[in-house]
């Protein structure tokens, strides 16, 4: 089958031919029809993303959607010709989606959104697992609070938006001044944080008291910023980019808690994956209901350009998630 191949570190992204996978037990053969692209793809490439334990030569690609072309033995729940979609591999041993065909855990798998077209599914798996990991898993959100997502316009940030909305929440969420109607078109409250002091934008939407949660999608300083707007005893800081070294003096006065989020552990462990195919399957009702919709980067790419798609993502030219079209 032809493949995407990554060679060494820092080297270019090289199309091959390589040996068509064979489901083994717990397995489904998927024939990958599209192949999202993630910061994180563009990290590996890089050699700069040691958390991921990625081997060479690898065939990169975390998110796929496509069709179940053979299942494994001891395989239930699926069969050829079913539309799925799934966080699947590119990390550890793990084959990627940038390939015609993968045998992947049928654990990570769920059926694809009706509603959505393969391009439209293969944007999600990541980003929707690790919102609800944050959003749902940890800090339990519910109808009645007020989250505030920084990033609301980017990859994960907004997903999570649409999740906290659908769940009942009210949502608020930071970007650049070239973000902000795009957050209010997913329906939150934007806040330029480029022009608004944490403090301010605490005071105008919470009356100082914070915010019930603060889901950090960006990490660096905006993960200390999220210190300081949550509230006072009851609120649940979450990030997903939780790197460096950061005081917690500023959250332990406030009596709030943190949770971190590491959405490869079960792909890089085997532990716990059925429950990434579980919030998949819990994302599609969403999508199939009308509450969730991924942002599509209108370019489409291919093989042949799937280098030109990670400099999209690495220059933060793109508008929306970046899919990499595998049936041309």
């Amino acid at each position: 089958m032809r493949a995407v191949v990554l060679e060494r570190f820092g080297g270019p992204l090289v199309l091959a031919q390589v040996k068509d996978p064979v489901p083994g037990p717990g397995q489904v053969l998927v024939r990958v029809r599209a192949s999202g692209v993630n910061p994180l793809d563009t990290k590996i490439r890089a050699g700069g993303a040691a958390h991921a334990q990625s081997r060479l030569p690898a065939v990169l690609g975390l998110d796929l959607a496509g069709v179940v072309e053979e299942t494994g033995p001891d395989v239930t729940g699926f069969a050829p010709g079913d539309e799925v979609y799934g966080l699947t591999g590119g990390v550890g041993a793990l084959q990627g989606s940038l390939a015609e065909f993968a045998a992947v855990d049928a654990r990570l798998l769920a059926p694809k959104p009706a509603s959505l077209t393969p391009r439209e599914a293969a944007a999600l798996p990541l980003v929707v697992v690790t919102a609800w990991e944050g959003l749902v898993d940890r800090a339990g959100v519910h109808a009645g609070q007020k989250v505030l997502v920084h990033g609301g316009a980017g990859g994960i940030g907004h997903v999570a938006v649409q999740i906290a909305r659908a769940r009942g929440a009210e949502v608020f969420a930071t970007g650049s001044a070239a973000s902000l109607d795009a957050i209010r078109r997913l329906g939150a409250t934007a806040i330029d944080y480029t022009a608004t002091a944490v403090e301010d934008y605490v005071a105008e939407h919470t009356g100082g008291e914070g915010f019930d949660i603060v889901f950090d999608t960006v990490g660096g300083a905006t993960l200390d910023a999220s210190f300081a707007a949550v509230r006072t005893y009851t609120g649940h800081v979450v990030s997903a980019l939780g790197w460096g070294s950061h005081s917690l003096a500023p959250l332990s006065f406030r009596g709030a808690t943190y949770s971190g989020v590491f959405t490869l552990l079960p792909m890089l462990t085997g532990r716990g994956r059925e429950h990434h195919g579980d919030i998949l399957r819990e994302a599609a009702a969403l999508a199939d209901e009308g509450a969730l919709k991924p942002l599509l980067d209108p370019r489409h790419f291919t093989f042949s350009t799937v280098m030109d798609a990670h400099a999209a993502v690495e220059s933060g030219t793109a508008e929306g998630k970046v899919v990499i079209d595998v049936e041309e």
